[in-house]
């Protein structure tokens, strides 16, 4: 929110400087985020009126006037603004003024024509970026006073960044309010008298959705002048806070909004159709808005109605077909405190956002309804004219917010601030914060008023408290902490353990969001159901994610772009898995992915440059596997999957249980992420390899070991570590050591089939093994082969 300092200081004035203010600003939670100069800086620039306008003999967009700045004698200016004419009221910058941008008016001559002095646009002092004209003063600016001055451009725009509980300083008088409780200040309201209503003229109004809007007030004004001129010391007002001048009805709205923070709306009265109804929309009923866009709407949107039409989305945004225009005689006012539970996210599902939405769904006022009536109407009568009516309001009790009970303990306070605060202070604080209070027995009982819709709780209190006696006042203390050692489960791996294996890898971590893009996650797990988010960051960031690929394809595609040709990258974090069976139906699984892309090593004089394969990153799944110590459970099976390449992409498992998949990034969607060259990935679930077999000490063998190398011939479909696996279940007495060490195809065998060289080792831990035991259990092996997988012993 923009605010200006001297508006603020209209109301409370402490003796602060404008960092001092803005500082206490921030540390009371209101944080500042910019500071800037309401105007350029210039000096000499004074209040003229222009005595003549004539135009300039040698020039046909040029005239030559004469400006009285109140010296006594008239200057000689030449202009080129179209609107320059006589009796005008204009900014002159004389001879010898600096204007922005250390610009020196000096006498000159324009087409032979003497030109003492400038009339000044509102782009040229950097009021604005208009250029339309020169600026147009009023009537009663007083001639030769400083510019400057009268205007009051020695101010500051102040920008303040709100955290959405804060919805009562969304406006001058929340704001002031605070500056009065920080600095134990009286706040200076402008008084708001009720306006007598001089027709009798009135809309019939309907509650059908009370919960959603409880109270409504309406008011009809007629013959007003929508040809009239916003005052300028409105339109500033409204320019030092960030919003540019319309017209003289919505500039007053916009006025309200910014002083008193209750958003209002005005509706031309021609265009309403007997009464108002407020009301939830039929869904699919469409409106066009004064953007011009045409919504079509849900049943859960309130809308503001006629008998025939909806004429406004409420506290959102006004209809095309019902606003005010120049033709405007006659209008309907609307005040409402609309719930903010049912605003919540209405705006954003349409992808808009109002000054108007932006307060409705945090919560205004629920009793400022009339006050910012009674307002508005003045200041509508006393800039457009016309005759108001009577107020007309719509109540429902019931749904009204009213005060809160919330209690404070004296011994809390202490304990979560860790400073005693003797209890008048804390009483005064309270009070000067607009909370009626009650001191007893060693706790307050405070009654919250409605418009603080941030205060609940005990701990809301505690804040309160804490950030008006000052954070700065809080003296520091180191805390006290007695450290006591964790358990950790020596049979859980550390998920931190296969990190820094990876790290080891040539890995680097990366962090993405949880959130993905559901076009790119249909693509790489169409087989599953992904959970959409109801009120997302962007529409790209919609789905909460079924895996790490998303976020780790668009990662190495974003680094691929900026020139990293090799990527090695992993990431460690929770998927989200709609399950009817699971708690709130949704499985939260902690996975680990992996993406390796590019070359095997950097270009190196000795090895080459070989780009990564299928068994590179295999080779660094079965290193994590290995963590377990048990990477004999694990089998790698050939498998499909629809992110990955057809015959390049395998199932892991843990004996009967999924552990996760490697393969080849299938080519097509290399365009779709960016990917450059062939991409490997992993993905794991942490759960099942974290889980490893406690060790236990057992005597080293004295005894010595014996190999045994075996070469079979088996069918080529069959996998390698099949064979090897069986080999571990009927050779486990003996086998200290099993590897293959040779896979053979060509030559001298059937294209069907391939040898596979395997090294045995063998060693007993009691005695040294003769020929007959190894040749037994080496025998034993071979028959298994055989009828298992039909193996041959190959001959040479």
């Amino acid at each position: 929110m923009k605010f200006s300092e001297k508006w603020l200081r209209e109301w409370v004035n402490p003796e602060l400087s404008t960092a001092e203010l803005a500082e206490q600003l921030s540390m009371a939670g209101l944080e500042v985020d910019d500071i800037a100069p309401v105007a350029g800086e210039f000096t000499g620039v004074v209040i003229g009126e222009v005595k003549s306008c004539g135009q300039h003999p040698d020039a046909d967009k040029l005239q030559v006037t004469k400006v009285d700045v109140g010296t006594g004698e008239l200057l000689d200016i030449v202009c080129g603004a179209p609107n320059c004419r006589q009796g005008l009221k204009v900014a002159v910058a004389t001879v010898g003024a600096v204007l922005p941008g250390n610009f020196k008016i000096k006498k000159t001559k324009l087409r032979g024509e003497p030109s003492h002095g400038m009339l000044c646009s509102a782009s040229e002092l950097e009021l604005s970026d208009e250029h339309d004209g020169i600026l147009e003063l009023p009537v009663d600016a007083p001639v030769g006073a400083d510019f400057r001055d009268w205007l009051g451009l020695d101010d500051h725009m102040i920008e303040i960044d709100l955290t959405p509980n804060r919805a009562d300083c969304l406006g001058i008088k929340g704001l002031a309010r605070e500056v009065g409780v920080l600095n134990k200040m009286d706040v200076t309201e402008p008084k708001i008298a009720a306006v007598t209503a001089t027709i009798r003229d009135t809309l019939n109004i309907r509650l059908e959705a009370p919960a959603a809007c409880p109270r409504y007030l309406g008011r009809v004004i007629r013959g007003v002048d929508m040809t009239a001129k916003t005052p300028l010391w409105m339109q500033e007002k409204l320019r030092r806070s960030g919003v540019r001048s319309i017209d003289p009805v919505v500039d007053v709205t916009n006025f309200v909004l910014l002083e008193l923070g209750h958003p209002m709306h005005a509706f031309d009265l021609s265009k309403v159709d007997t009464e108002i109804v407020v009301r939830m929309a039929t869904a699919g009923e469409e409106i066009q808005l004064l953007d011009g866009q045409t919504v079509a709407l849900q049943d859960d949107v309130l809308v503001i109605a006629d008998r025939t039409k909806p004429l406004a989305m409420a506290g959102i945004f006004g209809g095309e077909d019902s606003g005010v225009t120049a033709a405007t005689q006659d209008i309907f006012l609307e005040s409402a405190f609309f719930a903010p539970e049912h605003m919540m996210g209405k705006a954003r599902r349409f992808g808009l956002h109002t000054d108007a939405s932006h307060r409705y769904e945090r919560g205004v006022d629920p009793e400022l309804q009339k006050h910012a009536m009674e307002r508005a109407t003045a200041l509508i009568l006393e800039v457009c004219g016309g005759a108001a009516g009577p107020i007309t309001e719509a109540l429902d009790e019931q749904y009204i917010p009213g005060a809160r009970q919330v209690t404070l303990r004296e011994a809390r306070l202490t304990r979560v601030l860790g400073v005693d605060i003797p209890a008048d202070n804390v009483t005064e604080i309270l009070q000067r914060l607009g909370f009626s209070v009650r001191f007893d027995e060693s706790q307050w009982t405070v009654s919250v008023p409605p418009y603080r819709f941030d205060i609940s709780i005990e701990e809301d209190l505690i804040e309160e408290v804490a950030r008006v006696y000052g954070y700065n006042t809080i003296a520091s203390a180191a805390p006290l902490a007695r450290l006591r050692m964790q358990r950790q489960a020596e049979a859980v791996l550390p998920l931190t353990t296969l990190q820094q294996r990876l790290l080891a890898l040539g890995y680097q971590e990366v962090i993405t969001y949880s959130f993905v893009d559901p076009k790119h996650q249909a693509l790489l797990y169409p087989e599953l159901a992904a959970l959409t988010l109801p009120h997302p960051i962007s529409v790209d960031m919609s789905s909460m994610r079924l895996g790490m690929l998303p976020g780790l394809l668009t990662a190495a595609g974003y680094n691929q772009k900026r020139q990293q040709a090799s990527v090695r990258i992993f990431e460690s974090g929770l998927r989200f898995v709609p399950d009817d069976a699971a708690e709130n139906g949704i499985r939260q699984e902690q996975m680990l992915g992996g993406l390796i892309v590019g070359h095997q090593v950097g270009e190196h004089w000795q090895q080459g440059s070989q780009a990564v394969d299928f068994f590179h990153v295999k080779g660094h799944v079965e290193n994590l596997l290995a963590a377990s110590g048990s990477l004999d459970e694990y089998r790698i099976v050939a498998s499909e999957h629809t992110a990955l390449h057809p015959g390049q992409s395998a199932a892991i498992y843990r004996g009967e249980r999924y552990v996760g998949f490697i393969g080849a990034l299938h080519p097509k969607f290399d365009k779709t992420f960016g990917i450059k060259g062939r991409a490997f990935v992993f993905e794991l679930l942490v759960d099942t390899i974290t889980r490893r077999e406690i060790p236990t000490a057992v005597a080293i063998s004295r005894y010595p070991s014996i190999r045994r190398d075996i070469a079979i011939v088996v069918d080529r479909q069959v996998a390698a570590g099949e064979v090897l696996s069986a080999i571990r279940k009927v050779g486990a007495n003996h086998i200290v050591g099993l590897h293959l060490f040779d896979v053979y195809q060509g030559e001298n065998l059937p294209e069907d089939k391939q040898s596979l060289a395997i090294a045995l080792t063998l060693q007993a831990a009691d005695r040294t093994l003769e020929d007959q035991d190894v040749s037994g259990s080496v025998n034993t092996i071979v028959e298994l082969l055989k009828s298992e997988f039909n193996a041959v012993l190959r001959d040479s």
